[in-house]
């Protein structure tokens, strides 16, 4: 099973989009807020190179943009 992990904050309308779908496909995965936690923020900029929100992090790689980290939940997650 891969290691994954989502970078988001509560106001971000594009995380709610992700958040939504995970809510409504019943997908539960580590979540890491980069505003309430500011460690968070500098581990994800570590990781992909900007603080850009949301962003999965599959086995340490950063996949940003809710539409394709909506697309590779559909296509790979296995619950």
């Amino acid at each position: 099973m891969q290691k994954l992990t989502l970078y988001h904050f509560d106001g971000c309308p594009y995380c709610q989009k992700v958040r939504n779908y995970m809510k409504q496909a019943s997908i539960t995965l580590p979540m890491k807020d980069t505003r309430a936690e500011p460690r968070n923020r500098e581990e994800l900029i570590k990781i992909g190179g900007k603080p850009q929100v949301p962003c999965l992090v599959i086995d340490g790689k950063a996949l940003y943009e809710s539409d394709d980290i909506i697309q590779w939940l559909k296509d790979n997650w296995k619950g």
